[in-house]
Order: C-alpha cells, then sequence, then structure tokens
C-alpha cells in the first residue's frame, strides 16, 4: 500500500474495495449507479456480520470483487504501462491474479468494519462515469468520505477515491515499484503475487 494513505483510508479500502465488483448490468444512470453501490455494501455487510472464519470471509470477498468490478480494465489499469507491452495472456492472468490479491490485502481488514456502516450520499455523472459519494462510519473512528467510480461504459467498478485519493493510482505506483525490482518481467511479479497471503 502507497505509504502516504492513511491507516483510515486503508481500511476504507477493505470495505470498498473489494465492494469493486458487478454482474453484467449498465449503469446509465444515475439511478442504477447508486443501485449498483448499494447492492455492493449491501453484499459486504452481510460478509462482514456473518461471523464467518478468515478464510471463508477472504473467498467470499474474491467473489465480490469478481461479481462488481471489472477485473480485466482496473488490470490493465494498475499494471499500467507494462500492461501494453504484456502479452494479452499475461494481461488476463495478471488480472486474475491480482484480483486475487487485492481480496486478501483488503479483506483482512473488513474485521475492523464490524459495528460500522457506508452510507450513500449522493450520484453524479462525471464524463463517461460516475461518481457515488458515500460516508463510511466506523465504530471510535470519525466518519470519512468515498467515491465509488463506475464505468458508463459496462457498469462495473473501476476506481474508488478515499477521501482524495484514488486506489487505482495508489495500487499502480506500488505494483509499478514491485515490477521495476523484478526488471520488468511481468510473469516474475504474478508469481510472486500469488506467494502474498
Amino acid at each position: 500500500m502507497n505509504s502516504t494513505i492513511s491507516r483510515r483510508a486503508f481500511m476504507a479500502s477493505g470495505a470498498v474495495t473489494l465492494a469493486f465488483w458487478s454482474n453484467p448490468v449498465f449503469a446509465f444512470s444515475e439511478a442504477k449507479a447508486a443501485k449498483l453501490i448499494g447492492n455492493a455494501v449491501d453484499d459486504i455487510n452481510n460478509i462482514i456480520n456473518s461471523g464467518g472464519s478468515e478464510a471463508s470471509m477472504l473467498k467470499r470477498f474474491e467473489g465480490i470483487f469478481s461479481k462488481y468490478a471489472d477485473g480485466k480494465r482496473i488490470g490493465q489499469l494498475v499494471l499500467g504501462p507494462a500492461s501494453r507491452a504484456a502479452s494479452p495472456a499475461q494481461r488476463k492472468l495478471f488480472a486474475s491474479t491480482f484480483q486475487t490479491y487485492i481480496s486478501r490485502k483488503y479483506g483482512r481488514r473488513f474485521r475492523e468494519f464490524i459495528g460500522g456502516r457506508i452510507e450513500i450520499k449522493n450520484t453524479k455523472a462525471v464524463k463517461s462515469f460516475y461518481e457515488v459519494s458515500a460516508t463510511a462510519i466506523l465504530a471510535g473512528e470519525a466518519p470519512f468520505e468515498l467515491q465509488f467510480v463506475v464505468a458508463d461504459q459496462n457498469g462495473k467498478f473501476i476506481d474508488i477515491k478515499i477521501e482524495g485519493i484514488s486506489l487505482i493510482k495508489a495500487e499502480r505506483a506500488e505494483i509499478g515499484a514491485m515490477l521495476d525490482k523484478r526488471k520488468g518481467d511481468v510473469d516474475l511479479l504474478i508469481a510472486d503475487l500469488n506467494k502474498i497471503g
């Protein structure tokens, strides 16, 4: 995680990041975008309050990620310039691996949301996207703001802004640094991401 992101932002990214995905519905309206976010938040809250083990929760969080986000597009955005040089097979494998990686990374923070909630405030169209603004209210923490970015093109999440910080940009910086350490070897990056549990 980018070191500039606060603990509160990191926690938020748990509840929100794994909210990242949907069935093939099309936003194309503020109302549909708001409904999508509402459904994602409901699913997250159900898992948080399920009382399940960490392993079962992480598996279910990955299911939410798969359901509510455009994993292919997010994978390309996070991989950055390296995505253009990667083969179609590498891009596909990275997107799948990153989905599991980020589900594990943020899913473990969800327990900190027990007793809290996310309240949707408003939705607005911004160019070819919809931004759904919300407030995260946690026990013993000051409320903080979130913006869910839904693509008009396919009605899925493509980013989340946590107190103004883009999750995609933060992850792209971290993944970019990891890739640099591996001399641009995407296959090695994918293999190492699979080892992070």
